[in-house]
């Protein structure tokens, strides 16, 4: 029976060094075998999700509420890393009867547990010390590794609130750009109306350095897909939807446009979407409505028309659109479903006013979403 205790804490003791290892330092692949910290996050996910859908009716109350569980339970895993650190040499040093100096006469398991938690925190008290060499190299050990394990933790933080700091920041240069939420149409009509198609390849260009970005840095801390952004409206992930959409609409085919880099940008984020589905293991799922049925596709086109732009609009067009649209639309709405996110639509019936124009002291009102313009020849103008 000792040795299977011994075995056992040994065991667990490398398991979890192990755990940390490949969820903090090693780089990770899409798919890769079983380990805890993905079992941890997709069942505590499960449960949060459920009580937010099933309590939570008011939007707000529960985009709040899902919006915690990222930080918590980064909290709530280094947490059960370090009690089954503490169990694992608690166990260590009572398998092997570890002689021990102490005043409550001989030691017992809970003995042992509390000074592999006073020696994992380098805490020191010295009311219980090692008397042989194996017991006093055994807490030398635990008391170093404690020591590095939270210095690896306290590191990790920074390059995870780094990565989440540069994907935000190009949801919110987007918001001006595409609109609020984010849509294929508004980063067309916007560019037409303020003369800079031009600007569109070098956009486009951004967002597919972004979409690569985006895969990596959550193909290695997956958590970060949890970590949801300032705005209800906004997200990593229609971000990527509404990049999705424009080059869908850009490479349908608009005449005098040139498709290369559109292909480029949607192959990435195409990537990025398929890859990330496999991480979370969710399969593609069709939307359960047409978020560009054939009546809104033509008012698209009158709208484009308006400011310039020709959409393609024979069969072959709209059979070229479709294709693209089944690409990568069941893989995001599968990913919506499972975060809990909205898709931003290819293109809104009522276009609302962005972010950037409303505050706590001011009412969203509907707008147009432009950018105010000074003009030259105004008198005031200097």
């Amino acid at each position: 029976m000792t040795t299977l205790w011994l075995a056992a804490s040994v065991l667990l003791i490398a398991g979890v060094l192990f755990e940390a290892f490949e969820v903090i330092v090693l780089p990770r692949r899409v798919t890769r075998p079983y380990r805890f910290t993905r079992w941890y996050y997709r069942n505590f996910w499960k449960l949060w999700r459920a009580i937010a859908l099933a309590t939570l009716k008011p939007k707000r109350l529960r985009e709040a509420f899902l919006s915690w569980f990222g930080p918590l339970s980064l909290l709530g895993l280094f947490v059960f890393w370090f009690v089954l650190l503490i169990l694992g040499f608690g166990l260590l040093m009572w398998s092997i009867d570890m002689p021990v100096q102490t005043v409550a006469g001989k030691p017992d398991l809970p003995t042992y547990l509390y000074l592999s938690g006073v020696t994992f925190f380098t805490l020191g008290f010295g009311d219980i010390t090692p008397n042989e060499p194996l017991g006093r190299i055994l807490v030398v050990v635990e008391a170093g590794l404690g020591f590095g394990f939270l210095a690896l933790l306290v590191s990790y933080l920074p390059v995870l609130y780094q990565a989440f700091s540069r994907r935000e920041a190009s949801i919110s240069m987007l918001d001006a750009r595409a609109g609020s939420p984010p849509s294929a149409a508004q980063v067309l009509i916007r560019a037409a109306e303020g003369s800079q198609c031009d600007a569109l390849e070098p956009f486009l260009r951004e967002w597919e350095r972004w979409s690569a970005e985006v895969l990596e840095s959550h193909l290695s801390y997956p958590l970060l897909s949890y970590y949801r952004s300032q705005h209800d409206n906004q997200s990593w992930l229609a971000a990527l939807t509404a990049v999705l959409d424009t080059c869908a609409l850009l490479l349908t085919g608009l005449k005098e446009r040139k498709p290369f880099q559109s292909q480029l940008t949607f192959a990435m984020a195409r990537h990025a979407i398929v890859d990330l589905a496999l991480v979370f293991q969710v399969p593609p799922v069709a939307p359960e409505s047409d978020r560009l049925p054939p009546d809104k596709l033509q008012k698209l086109r009158e709208k484009l028309k308006k400011v310039g732009l020709e959409l393609r609009s024979d069969p072959a067009g709209d059979e070229r659109l479709a294709e693209l649209r089944g690409m990568y639309e069941p893989f995001v709405n599968a990913l919506a479903r499972h975060f809990v996110l909205a898709l931003p639509p290819i293109d809104p019936e009522h276009v609302v006013a962005d972010n950037w124009q409303t505050s706590a002291w001011t009412r969203r009102t509907p707008g147009i979403g432009k950018l105010p313009v000074t003009d030259p020849s105004d008198e005031h103008f200097d």
